[in-house]
């Protein structure tokens, strides 16, 4: 979302009482816990739970929910990947409901390297969840898994961050353990329609953009999907909100 605290500023308050969520998940927050609370302490029928990063004003996630849930915990319990705020989970009694804000591998991809352990350790978190109950995840997982995913696939192939081979084996995986892409799970071939944009280029008035951002649901629930959504009309960042509806 590119900062609570910014997105405030544009209507998030507004956005989120028409979209009207069971449970809102936030990633890269930018700010502290405390901050957190601060920026959403006028936003009412929801319980707030946030996750900070170490580093001031970098990364982040939050969890916002009607009812409460049975706890949350922050983390995936591996000290080197728990220093940037980047997953939260919240425990309902017949799922697990986690945010995630998985490492971008840089521009330079620096961090492509780190973003295939993250991406092994967090799926293996999501394994050992999976054993006690069902999870959703939702998150920004820097990723377009497939050429459809992304409006200028050949161009950006193996040559940008986003949509270099070894980040598409890191979603497959996740997809070969039984997560299923809620999104594509309704709509298989349906063309054009992405989550985040450049803010360079006219990018988002042209619609050349990426879907990077996901539900993803165990297999066994995913006949209980309703509905997965994406919302291009909400302005408060450079990415938009994405949905799910679920029957459990």
């Amino acid at each position: 979302m590119n900062g609570i605290r910014a997105s405030v500023k544009k209507g998030f308050e507004s956005s989120l009482k028409t979209l009207n969520p069971d449970i809102l998940c936030l990633q890269e927050t930018k700010a502290q816990d405390d901050q957190v609370a601060e920026a959403l302490q006028h936003v009412e029928g929801y319980h707030v739970f946030s996750n900070s990063a170490v580093k001031k004003g970098y990364s982040g996630t939050a969890i916002l929910s009607k009812e409460k849930p049975i706890q949350v915990t922050p983390d995936i319990g591996i000290e080197e990947h728990d220093q940037e705020g980047r997953v939260l989970t919240a425990e309902f009694e017949k799922f697990y409901m986690v945010t995630v804000y998985v490492p971008n591998s840089s521009r330079d991809l620096h961090r492509l390297e780190y973003r295939q352990t993250w991406d092994a350790a967090f799926l293996a978190f999501l394994i050992e969840l999976e054993k006690k109950k069902p999870v959703v995840v939702c998150g920004d997982f820097n990723v377009a898994h497939k050429a459809i995913d992304l409006a200028r696939p050949k161009p950006n192939y193996n040559k940008t961050a986003g949509y270099m081979q070894e980040e598409i084996d890191g979603l497959d995986n996740y997809v070969k353990a039984g997560l299923v892409d809620s999104f594509r799970y309704k709509y298989p071939d349906e063309t054009g329609k992405y989550s985040w944009w450049s803010y360079m280029g006219q990018a988002r008035a042209n619609n050349v953009g990426w879907r990077i951002d996901y539900f993803l649901v165990s297999d066994v629930i995913k006949t209980g999907i309703t509905d997965a959504t994406i919302y291009p009309d909400y302005m408060e960042s450079d990415h938009c909100p994405v949905g799910m509806n679920i029957e459990l």
